[in-house]
């Protein structure tokens, strides 16, 4: 086995975000190390903590000592998981990157697959879930958050993918020219239009502790998703204007008939009903105008994507 030294370039650099993962992490190291030394001749493992809560951080150091491969790098506040790939990313060092979940789930005997599709010519190739150890409400909501998603956007967005994937050199320092806040892996590397293959694999079961998306978390994740990945709902209330506007000059002219023919209306109820609606109409709009006015607001501060609060395994300051 040949671990890259801090001058030499390493074949493949594997990206892994940690968070609350700190029961899988030496299990994972040591499978990383047998497949990579099979694999290539050069190689690291990039392990990037997200201010994990279960302080694994000592681990990581101890695994830095352990595994001339691995490398750490630990965030000064949780910023999460897709601010923690680019930190890592930022810090990777090889002609390819890989990039996987902390918890097993994405199996690292897979890599020489993704490695052998990438050489086949590919700028990347992202590795489809066929089979997902989630539980089944997880699975539900996700394909009709994913489908919901593809009908706004008039995109098809494939939600049986994940992070686990490989990426060229090119490919990774045009994703660190990604400056927004509000980022989501896969949607930059889709608008990035690179030649992407694909593998498929079963999702294992994960090695140990428990997700730290609880429901809140995934609604959220799945909020901001669909709000701040595009600006199609902006569309959408411009049309849902121009369909309230035509509704309202329609129901005047049959108002005024109403009043000039029959000389009486029946009630109000239609006018009440109307107004409300169109009330709440506009303070939603307002509202989600609001919102991306706040990112707006957010991005034009200028402040840095994520702080590094401590290293191991590598050169100071190599990842800021």
């Amino acid at each position: 086995m040949t671990v890259a030294n801090k001058t030499e370039v390493p074949e493949i650099s594997v990206v892994i975000p940690s968070y609350n993962c700190k029961g899988c992490l030496e299990e994972l190291c040591a499978r990383l190390d047998r497949v990579l030394a099979g694999l290539v001749s050069t190689f690291e493992i990039v392990i990037v903590d997200d201010r994990s809560p279960d302080n694994s951080w000592p681990l990581v150091e101890w695994l830095s000592e352990r595994h001339s491969s691995v490398r750490g790098i630990r965030l000064s506040r949780n910023f999460g998981q897709h601010i923690a790939i680019t930190a890592g990313i930022k810090g990777a060092r090889g002609n390819y990157v890989v990039l996987m979940d902390c918890d097993l789930q994405d199996p690292p005997e897979r890599i020489p697959d993704l490695y052998a599709k990438v050489k086949e010519g590919y700028d990347l190739v992202l590795a489809r879930r066929v089979e997902r150890a989630h539980s089944g409400f997880r699975v539900i909501a996700a394909k009709a958050y994913f489908g919901l998603l593809s009908k706004l956007t008039g995109e098809s967005v494939d939600g049986s993918y994940g992070t686990f994937s490989i990426l060229s050199r090119r490919v990774a320092d045009g994703y660190l020219q990604f400056t927004e806040r509000d980022r989501h892996f896969l949607f930059i590397i889709r608008w990035m239009g690179f030649n992407c293959g694909t593998i498929e694999y079963s999702h294992a079961e994960r090695h140990a502790g428990k997700s730290s998306y609880n429901l809140r978390r995934l609604i959220r994740h799945a909020f901001d998703g669909m709000f701040f990945q595009t600006s199609v709902f902006l569309t959408w209330i411009v049309k849902a204007g121009i369909f309230c506007t035509a509704a309202s000059f329609v129901s005047g002219i049959y108002f005024i008939y109403r009043y000039l023919v029959a000389s009486a209306l029946p009630g109000w109820t239609s006018l009440a009903v109307a107004v409300l609606f169109s009330t709440g109409l506009i303070l939603a709009s307002v509202g989600a105008v609001g919102m991306y006015v706040s990112r707006i607001f957010e991005a034009a501060k200028g402040r840095p994507l994520y702080l590094v609060d401590r290293e191991c395994g590598c050169s100071e300051g190599e990842f800021e």
